[in-house]
């Protein structure tokens, strides 16, 4: 058994006599550490999980996991420092974890004076073929929409709880570095959205203080703390963790910005990344956004980076175009064709048949519109469906969100300009609580169509207006059967589509 910190340090005291409680009538919260963010953990996998918090000033990390509510038996790992260079915030990847059990985890800051301690829970994959349940989708707090409270707060995290889901990927566009906040909206109802604003969402993110002001100011609201503490995120960044339509090499001609060179903004924005999300980025040294996680013989995930190696945004023609880069890719390749699970579920920020303009000439995703042969970030995919269907890689989905709709999609070669690929679904999702927009036209080349679409009638419609969704998939240990639904911010189900495995 472990002893819990707090109840060691007064057992060692009681060993030399007397125990100094303290003086009556002087309060030790002003030496005393708070967490003020919450507890979350991310990236579970069967044996291992990353948790994470973040305290108010200097102190050190201390985790307490059990497969116990009351912690009996629990196992002490001391993490890291909190210290002011990572903005006081910390995590640790807790190892040796039995598969598919539920955990429950106790977080405190170590200091002068122990923090209050902030609690969670997680459920590790399974090595065995278990049910899988999981949601994804984007968007947080942009446009203009953040946190009201007359609106419930994030209140669709509330709705996704209810699910009990085994973890949730977050696909880009956690927040909104670059849509600063007004206190109040004017709806077209003539009613009032109303903002909570602090000095982070005042104006654009630029410096690394502001970008960390982002997670900080989205992690106040109850509702996604709450579900965070319950529910394992995976995470992925998309443009808005920077800039709209952020690419390397850019130089933003944007007045608010004081800072013009998008690899300084980008830089910040993914030193925050990894101090503020429960991922592998910055753990030991890593540096590498995409990576496989495994949830036993029935799922690989497959998170990709479409903004890191990302080519400028132009006409989206150019023979050496991409957004996967020449590793990023090759990987993807190695890794799907090495994967024994039944379902491959690659996590894409960007949709592949949308057509994403950037103004009047240029292209921000894959999709070009000109429903021809593979061309520019095209080219990629096609290179990589081609060579999933050489290589015998069955049952992959795609999943996305970034457009601010919800989509079902087939692709099939019957349909396409580019035949060279077995077909496949994708499906769309978001927003969480952001501006409603949509739909996209979709392009020829992989030969979509659009099974299901929700948008909202016009836009930038705000939350109140209900046009805010959540994907959810369920893989059924029994049959292996895949089902996604598309939800909505009340829990609705808009769309079911089963897809069955192939051998």
């Amino acid at each position: 058994m472990t002893v819990n910190i707090a109840r060691r340090r007064l057992l060692a005291a009681g060993a030399g006599g007397a125990v100094l409680l303290g003086t009556p009538g002087v309060s030790h919260a002003s030496s005393r550490p708070r967490l003020t963010h919450g507890v979350q953990t991310g990236d579970v996998t069967e044996r291992s999980a990353i948790i994470w918090t973040r305290a108010d000033r200097h102190s050190k990390m201390v985790v307490e996991v059990s497969e116990r509510p009351d912690f009996k038996h629990a196992r002490t790992i001391r993490g890291p420092r909190l210290s002011e260079r990572g903005d006081y915030t910390g995590k640790l990847r807790v190892r040796g974890l039995e598969p598919g059990e539920r955990f429950y985890y106790r977080v405190t800051a170590e200091g002068e004076h122990d923090s209050e301690p902030l609690t969670g829970s997680f459920t590790t994959a399974s090595d065995a073929a278990e049910d899988i349940r999981f949601q994804w989708s984007g968007d947080l707090a942009g446009q203009g929409w953040g946190i009201n409270p007359d609106f419930g707060g994030f209140r669709i995290f509330s709705t996704m709880a209810e699910s009990e889901p085994d973890f949730f990927v977050n696909s880009g566009d956690y927040y909104y570095g670059d849509g600063p906040l007004s206190e109040t909206v004017e709806l077209p109802d003539g009613s009032t959205w109303r903002n909570v604003v602090t000095d982070a969402k005042s104006k654009v993110a630029e410096t690394l203080g502001e970008y960390r002001g982002q997670y900080k100011y989205n992690l106040t609201d109850d509702n996604l703390r709450s579900y965070l503490s319950r529910v394992p995120m995976v995470n992925q960044w998309d443009d808005h963790e920077v800039v709209n339509n952020w690419y390397p090499g850019e130089i933003l001609d944007l007045d608010e910005y004081t800072e013009k060179d998008v690899d300084v903004l980008a830089a910040r924005a993914r030193q925050a990344f990894a101090e503020y999300t429960p991922s592998g980025l910055g753990l030991h040294g890593a540096r590498r956004m995409y990576r496989r996680i495994s949830y036993g013989p029935l799922l690989d995930l497959f998170v990709l980076d479409m903004r890191t190696y990302k080519d400028i945004n132009g006409p989206n023609d150019s023979e050496d175009g991409g957004l996967l880069g020449r590793r990023q890719l090759a990987w993807l390749k190695r890794e799907l064709r090495c994967s024994r699970a039944t379902w491959k579920i690659i996590a894409a920020d960007l949709p592949i048949g949308l057509v994403v303009p950037d103004g009047s000439a240029a292209f921000e995703g894959i999709a070009q519109g000109d429903d021809g042969e593979p061309a520019g970030r095209e080219a990629e995919i096609a290179d990589l469906l081609s060579y999933a269907k050489r290589h015998e890689v069955k049952n992959m989905v795609w999943l996305t969100a970034d457009v601010h709709y919800t989509a079902a999609h087939h692709y099939s070669p019957d349909r396409a300009a580019f035949q060279d690929f077995d077909p496949f679904w994708e499906f769309v999702s978001g927003p969480l609580n952001a501006g409603g927009f949509g739909p996209n036209a979709l392009e020829g080349t992989f030969g979509p169509e659009a099974v299901f679409v929700s948008a909202p009638p016009q836009a930038n419609t705000s939350p109140a207006g209900g046009y805010q969704f959540f994907g959810e998939v369920h893989i059924d240990a029994e049959t292996e059967t895949c089902e996604v639904a598309l939800r909505d911010i009340d829990g609705n189900t808009l769309f079911t589509r089963p897809i069955e495995p192939t051998a």
